[in-house]
């Protein structure tokens, strides 16, 4: 006998077909049989060891996080209740360029330092690993949910080049194809880039070019934050296209969106820009989060060229009195391009969360509020906290635009993406919040999508994109990650004021088969494993 039948499910299947009644029975990890109750009106119900009535509620694919920078956290924290609770049953890792895999010693010490503000410092975790095998090896001993990865470009440049800013030679260039090339032989699903972010931003296109070339080889897809959210939004979005097109590799845009006072409803340009390119054959998604707000570390503001060299070069920058006003001028008047070359706005800028404790009461202020509780400067704020923090500040940018948001996830490329940062005493709601807010505000309140279109762009977009043959559809044969949520009460709990307040309307997640969110708890199933992309 099956080990589970959930019964009378109102089945969204993630196809984007109309709902359908059934029962779904489950057993050995998969989807084996799906009884439909019209279909099969007078035949024998299926039963199983153990019934599960789902009347009332929606059974979908387990949800599909595009964009997570949930490195760490996976390792760290096996609860994980952040992306299980929303009913997330598999996270894309190693986003933005920048991450923990492939490296060497020298290297890892370097990226725990500069991404310190998206996964802390990672004292509590060990690094037991070196190649992006070995990290994915790591993810299988069991995690709350399961993970792919993305090769961070910048992590393989500063192992190949360094923090310095200059084309890479033609030695580096070739260790850098061959890591990207290793790192999709050893189960990489692609390879992402942080082109705002220090080393990445140093490569021009040409480079960017030969790596694509490399990661199309292997049937996976390039994911770039690329170089500009904020003036020259468009210009940063036709390179993209224009260059994963000579170099014949499918494109994902991560956390699509158009930002600043400069772009304030310009998505429909940005959309027309990707319809044309879609129409003449060009292979395109996109994922974004159900929020104005973005997210990112304080450091990421300051111009490239103070970033050089890496995070003590920073420091060293930062402590000189005349470089650090030659930091200032180019952040609040020229626009560095850290700032996507829009003039900083310090009442724009809220500090999410810092490292050291005794910081903390800069956290949930904006720097100009601090600013002025301390008669001081908004330059001279910022400029203390990175010195005395040691880049770790993680701060909310309060730059987007709603109409913007609205248009983009409409899309007929769109995926979801929380690029949910974990760390920090006030993170953004986005990495508590994301799938339940688009449920319960973007569909049931708002009417933006329809449930079955939602769901859709939640599940089975992703894992096409992610070459998933058996994940992100309520099919048979397919694996059981799946979800039960009650489209009636549905909702993010996470809001700015308390980010880590976790979802209603979720009662159960699978992942496997087996219940890691059981009558809306957490049980202490760890089903979860690396997924491997497939070369082809």
């Amino acid at each position: 006998m099956e080990e589970l039948v959930i019964r009378d499910a109102d089945v969204v299947d993630g196809s984007g077909a109309p709902s359908y009644r059934a029962d779904v029975v489950v057993d050995g990890g998969r989807i084996v049989s799906i009884v439909k109750e019209a279909a099969d009106a007078g035949c024998q119900r299926p039963k199983a060891r153990r019934e599960l009535d789902a009347e009332g509620l929606v059974l979908a694919p387990g949800f599909i996080d595009m964009h997570a920078h949930s490195d760490l956290a996976l390792l760290r924290d096996p609860d994980h209740s952040a992306k299980a609770a929303q009913g997330v049953t598999l996270e894309v890792l190693g986003q933005d360029g920048l991450s923990y895999a492939p490296v060497d010693d020298r290297t890892l010490g370097e990226v725990r330092r500069a991404i310190a503000g998206w996964n802390g410092p990672g004292d509590d975790v060990d690094f037991d690993w070196r190649s992006v095998g070995e990290y994915l090896d790591r993810l299988d001993r069991g995690i709350a949910v399961n993970a792919a990865y993305l090769i961070p470009q910048g992590t393989v440049r500063a192992l190949a080049v360094g923090w310095e800013d200059r084309a890479a030679t033609p030695a580096e260039l070739d260790r850098m194809r061959r890591l990207v090339a290793e790192g999709m032989e050893q189960g990489a699903v692609g390879m992402s880039s942080g082109l705002t972010y220090t080393p990445g931003m140093y490569a021009e296109g040409a480079e960017l070019t030969e790596l694509c070339r490399v990661v199309a080889s292997y049937g996976g897809y390039y994911c770039p934050h690329h170089r500009s959210y904020g003036a020259g939004a468009l210009e940063a979005y036709e390179e993209m296209v224009a260059l994963t097109r000579e170099a014949g590799c499918p494109l994902h845009l991560a956390h699509a969106t158009m930002n600043f006072g400069v772009n304030k409803g310009r998505a429909p340009e940005l959309l027309a820009l990707l319809d044309d390119a879609l129409d003449a054959g060009a292979d395109i998604s996109l994922d974004t989060y159900p929020y104005t707000p973005g997210c990112t570390t304080l450091v990421a503001l300051l111009p490239s060229w103070a970033s050089e060299g890496g995070p003590e070069e920073v420091l060293r920058r930062l402590a000189d009195d005349d470089t650090a006003e030659r930091i200032r001028h180019h952040l609040e008047v020229t626009g560095s391009d850290g700032c996507h070359g829009v003039p900083v706005e310090w009442e724009t800028i809220e500090i999410s969360g810092v490292g050291d404790p005794a910081l903390g009461a800069y956290v949930g202020r904006t720097v100009l509020e601090s600013a002025r509780a301390r008669d001081a400067s908004p330059w001279t704020v910022a400029r203390e906290l990175l010195l005395k923090d040691r880049l770790a500040p993680t701060i909310l940018q309060h730059v987007g635009h709603e109409e913007n948001v609205r248009a983009i996830m409409r899309h007929r490329v769109h995926t979801g993406g929380s690029d949910g940062i974990l760390q920090g005493a006030k993170p953004h709601p986005r990495a508590y919040g994301t799938f339940p807010h688009y449920l319960g505000h973007y569909v049931r309140e708002l009417g933006v999508l329809s449930l079955e279109e939602c769901v859709a762009h939640l599940t089975s977009r992703p894992a096409a994109r992610l070459r998933l043959p058996d994940r992100g559809l309520v099919r048979e044969g397919y694996k059981a990650d799946l979800v039960l949520f009650d489209p009636r009460t549905v909702a993010a709990g996470s809001t700015f004021a308390e980010p880590r307040t976790l979802p209603t309307g979720i009662p159960y997640v699978l992942v496997d088969g087996r219940f890691v969110i059981e009558d809306g708890r957490r049980t202490d199933v760890l089903a979860g494993r690396a997924v491997r992309g497939t070369p082809r």
